[in-house]
Parts: structure tokens; C-alpha cells; sequence
């Protein structure tokens, strides 16, 4: 997958017409398009992941129908998203209601209303159910950080994942598995091979995910 946004830097789609560009750009250029300046040669990625956090909320639904319309030449285009868990997402929430997506990893973290946070699991329990109930997607995951320092707040210990959270959330249809920001701190830490027996689905996303 290759993943838009992020954190950081700025960026946005100025209309209608501009996210057909980018759709173009990005089916032409990493997808199964053809360019004569394709940055990763012959390779041909599986989709686009959508980690949009900053700029204008519009038009992100639109880039979504168009990239999808792509599967119709052959390739399926998988869409995923990284929204944050605040409901809906103030910037992909007119793009998760067209239903494209295959898998949304949510993160459950840098949100105190929706994350695990001294014991209570009952925010991010109920942010959850929301999530998992309000949205048409293949598969939903739990995002959480790696290890305490991979984010400002929303760590999970591991025993507290394995006996209490996990539990609940498996009970939805629409549990893919866990997500970790990132594969950096997950080799720091350890944090996946303690929890991996517990998961297990195993899949792979931009940063890391079980």
C-alpha cells in the first residue's frame, strides 16, 4: 500500500477535477497504470491507504470512487484508512460512507474520549462498537501504539489487550486485528510477539499490523 498524508506537512485536494488528477497520477504512476516515470519501476502496488490528517475535509470521497473505479481494468485497488477515533473522522468520514473501503485501522490513541487511558477500557470499548457499527468496510482494526513513547497517550499494556479488550472487540464481525504505530517502536518494545497469539490474523499496512 502506499500511504497518503500523515502527520505532518501540508497538503489537500483542491476540487473534483483535482482528485481525478490525483487518482490518475497515482493509478498511472504506482498502480497498475503505466508511466514512463514510475518511481518504484515494474512493481506494482496493491492500493492506496488514506491517513489524511490535516488540510481541506472535501473531496477525499471523491478520490476514493475514482481509485476504486480502477478494479474495473483487471487489478482490484484495495483502500484503507487511518482515521483518528473521534466519530465520524472530521477529514475521511464522507470517504468511509461510500463504502470502498477493504480495511480501516483506527487509531485508538492521541484521542483521551475514545483510548484506553489508567485502567478504564470503557472509552475505547464503546468508540469500538461505534466504529464497528456505523461504517460499511471489509475490515475494521484496532490501532495502538507499539510502545508508551510511539504516542502521546492511548498505550495499552499487553496483559490488559490480551484479557480485557480483545475479548470484547473479537466479538464484532468486523474485527481484522490489531494495528501498531510502528514497526519501529514494535522492534524496541516487543509489543507484537507478546500479543500475536492472541490476535491472530496476521496482515501487513504501512507501519505494522497483526
Amino acid at each position: 500500500m502506499l500511504s497518503l498524508g500523515g502527520g505532518i506537512g501540508s497538503y489537500t485536494l483542491a476540487s473534483q477535477a483535482d482528485a481525478k488528477n490525483v487518482a490518475d497520477y497515482l493509478w498511472n504512476n504506482f498502480l497498475g497504470g503505466k508511466s514512463s516515470s514510475r518511481p518504484l519501476g515494474d512493481a506494482v502496488l496493491d492500493g492506496i491507504d488514506f491517513d489524511i490528517e490535516h488540510g481541506s475535509t472535501l473531496y477525499w470521497d471523491d478520490l476514493a470512487r475514482y481509485l476504486s473505479a480502477y478494479s474495473k481494468q483487471g487489478k482490484k485497488v484495495y483502500l484503507t484508512a487511518a482515521p483518528q477515533c473521534p466519530f465520524p473522522d472530521r477529514y475521511l468520514g464522507t470517504a468511509l460512507n461510500t463504502g470502498l473501503f477493504d480495511y480501516v485501522w483506527v487509531q485508538f490513541y492521541n484521542n483521551p474520549p475514545c483510548q484506553y487511558s489508567s485502567g478504564n477500557i470503557n472509552n475505547i470499548i464503546n468508540s469500538w462498537n461505534r466504529w464497528t457499527t456505523s461504517i460499511n468496510a471489509g475490515k475494521i482494526f484496532l490501532g495502538l501504539p507499539a510502545a508508551p513513547e510511539a504516542a502521546g497517550s492511548g498505550y495499552v499494556p499487553p496483559d490488559v489487550l490480551i484479557s480485557q479488550i480483545l475479548p470484547e472487540i473479537k466479538k464484532s464481525p468486523e474485527y481484522g486485528g490489531v494495528m501498531l504505530w510502528s514497526k519501529f517502536y514494535d522492534d524496541k518494545n516487543g509489543y507484537s510477539s507478546s500479543i500475536l497469539e492472541s490476535v491472530l490474523f496476521l496482515h501487513s499496512e504501512k507501519c505494522m499490523t497483526l
